[in-house]
């Protein structure tokens, strides 16, 4: 059975349902990717998440939820007095801002016990984190991460990453652009967000980012690019995937996320690169014409 695990944080989302009235639920970055990555990989596929949880009642209510998801996550660190964080989706049209309170978050202490996440890396085909999951880490626990992932996998494993760019998290531009790049040296797959790169580290077309990626040894960059085309680059090979017009968008929250998600769930099954992306796409395009990060597998499945 070929295994999928993800490193990374999830928090209590609350979303408009409307005015004055909020739905709760959970989600996050990495998490959100396997949740689409469950609802389309084939049942051969395992998928588990390593993060760190508190010991109140909100995470005991994340981790059932998690679990009744499909997703594995067991033996990860229960940390003393600690809780979920907390962020909330503020929507303008389609488009997405989000206001958080994660000082707390047990999730920062994932690294606390390492050995622990040693032991399922080693078990894992691909092992997935993005930007995020390095920014809320502490400084010594981020570099512990960075140096010791590469030689916990087993053999033709691979790290995938997705820079998932937030400012606001890191303490400062030059921390983040140096986790950022040294991550991704240690990655085999990377899949940016052009815009994020962009106003990040300058890059004037897909191809820079792509570029400047290859040249840090990452194999395979898949860069996606909102309405524009998906690129895939794969040493010399360079290919251009179009994004059909989507009508009727609502939230883009979880677009990148999903897309990964859905990426996985092709590629662990087939290793075809265009259907890989295909997928992705498609599933993305579901996802942003509904409210929230995550929405019901039924949906994801019949609209792919």
């Amino acid at each position: 059975m070929k295994s999928l695990l993800g490193i990374g944080e999830c928090m209590l989302e609350l979303s408009s349902v409307h005015d004055n009235l909020w739905q709760q639920n959970f989600a996050g970055d990495v998490f959100n990717t396997l949740w689409y990555a469950k609802a389309l990989a084939s049942e051969d596929i395992s998928i588990r998440f390593f993060t760190a949880i508190g010991d109140d009642h909100s995470s005991e209510e994340m981790v059932a939820f998690i679990k009744g998801s499909g997703v594995l996550c067991d033996n990860i660190p229960r940390i003393k007095n600690g809780v979920p964080g907390l962020y909330r989706i503020h929507l303008d049209g389609a488009e997405r801002s989000f206001s958080y309170w994660r000082d707390t978050s047990a999730a920062k202490q994932m690294m606390k016990q390492a050995e622990l996440l040693w032991a399922q890396v080693a078990d894992a085909d691909i092992v997935y984190l993005s930007g995020i999951t390095m920014a809320i880490l502490p400084d010594e626990d981020a570099e512990t991460l960075i140096a010791g992932l590469r030689s916990a996998l087993k053999p033709n494993a691979i790290i995938a990453f997705d820079p998932n760019i937030r400012p606001r998290l890191w303490a400062s531009e030059e921390r983040m652009k140096d986790i950022i790049t040294r991550t991704a040296a240690i990655s085999d797959l990377i899949l940016p967000s052009f815009e994020d790169e962009q106003v990040t580290f300058g890059d004037k077309t897909p191809m820079e980012t792509a570029e400047r990626y290859r040249a840090l040894g990452v194999k395979q960059i898949v860069v996606k690019n909102a309405e524009s085309e998906t690129l895939f680059v794969e040493g010399e090979k360079v290919e251009y995937f179009p994004v059909k017009e989507i009508e009727g968008v609502t939230d883009t929250t979880a677009a990148g996320d999903s897309f990964n998600g859905a990426y996985f769930a092709e590629y662990m099954r087939s290793g075809d690169i265009a259907k890989s992306i295909s997928l992705a796409q498609k599933c993305a395009g579901t996802v942003i014409c509904e409210k929230g990060a995550l929405i019901p597998f039924e949906t994801v499945q019949a609209s792919v």
